[in-house]
């Protein structure tokens, strides 16, 4: 018999950085919360693994410096932010062969050195022991008389409120509404691409950035492959060292082998780039918790903060709280932020009323 309990007035479903931020702000104001996270960690899309001496990301990489919500939280938080490195030339692939050229691909983003997740480590860090339920899978949400009822992982939570903070298709595919979503709610919400659904990210992690030493950005861009878009993925100063990259591949292809990577590498930056520590191949396609099966025939970006996203649906009791959904930065992390405030402010409001 379970011990905690299942009763509350919001039920956050997401642990990323849309939903802890809900779950913040709602559990500052007073509101009794949980928090359902499918994943076995806090984070979502936001994830960095161990290379020592620091971290490295293979989901989202960056921030930059127009994003108030986000560079708010990372100053207020005390988290170590640095500069995207960007001197240097970066390198152009053709079939013809590879050349260095004045580096037009790297932009002035800015980075947390102990990695992107430490956003989501850091909220949920500020919220009470227990409100975070990891492994936990939510597979239907039901309207009832005083509101919704969400069933998880064998288990059943009542809620006034529930924050929606995974991406749209991905709910749609996963959790059974019981005909709580009008037509064309669920519509919008089945064609909404999923942000980072569809990529295969590399990592490619050395003893030292010695491409820096040759001039270079430790960017580049093919028309070969696997790789399309590369970029230095190195904390500061260097270290820990890391090139990364986006691979285009077609629908359904296989994401790339070790050996492919590093083929690249050494066509690109030479053959210091043949030993790397590790190479970490992270394919966001085949992330359950992520991407529905159909991720990579999603592409009409127009449904991005799209109006359906903005008022909430389920006789207004459910608040749609990802990235997808805000009018502002959709995709980004700060988009996160924006469409889980969106969804506070809702929540509030209806309570006063």
């Amino acid at each position: 018999m379970t011990s905690f309990k299942k009763e509350h007035d919001v039920v956050v479903v997401g642990a990323g950085a849309g939903g802890l931020t809900a779950a913040v702000a709602l559990n500052g104001a007073g509101v009794d919360i949980a928090v359902l996270e499918a994943r076995d960690r806090v984070g979502g899309r936001l994830l960095s693994i161990d290379a020592e001496p620091g971290r490295i990301d293979l989901g989202a990489t960056w921030f930059w410096a127009n994003e108030a919500k986000i560079n708010a939280l990372i100053a207020n938080g005390g988290l170590d932010a640095f500069a995207q490195h960007t001197a240097g030339a970066m390198m152009f692939q053709v079939p013809e062969g590879t050349q260095q050229v004045p580096n037009q691909l790297s932009s002035p983003a800015g980075r947390i050195a102990g990695g992107m997740q430490s956003i989501t480590e850091l909220l949920a860090s500020q919220l009470p022991q227990e409100t975070i339920r990891l492994e936990t899978v939510v597979t239907s949400i039901t309207r009832v008389d005083d509101g919704l009822v969400v069933s998880a992982s064998g288990d059943t939570w009542s809620a006034k409120h529930v924050v929606l903070a995974i991406p749209p298709a991905l709910a749609l595919h996963t959790i059974d509404f019981d005909g709580g979503l009008s037509d064309h709610v669920a519509a919008v919400a089945r064609a909404t691409p999923v942000w980072m659904g569809s990529t295969v990210k590399v990592v490619a992690t050395f003893d030292r950035p010695f491409w820096r030493e040759a001039g270079l950005a430790g960017a580049g861009f093919s028309y070969t492959g696997p790789m399309r878009e590369i970029h230095d993925m190195s904390g500061p100063g260097g270290t820990p060292a890391a090139i990364f990259g986006f691979c285009a591949l077609a629908p359904g292809a296989p994401a790339p082998t070790q050996a492919e990577v590093i083929e690249q590498l050494v066509s690109l930056f030479g053959n210091e780039a043949s030993t790397p520590r590790e190479v970490s191949v992270m394919d966001w396609r085949s992330e359950q918790h992520t991407s529905p099966p159909n991720v990579e025939q999603l592409a009409d970006y127009q449904t991005y903060g799209h109006r359906v996203f903005q008022d909430p649906a389920m006789d207004g009791r459910l608040h749609w709280a990802s990235t997808e959904t805000a009018t502002m930065t959709p995709g980004h992390i700060e988009g996160a932020l924006v469409a889980g405030e969106r969804a506070v402010r809702a929540i509030l409001s209806s309570t006063e009323n």
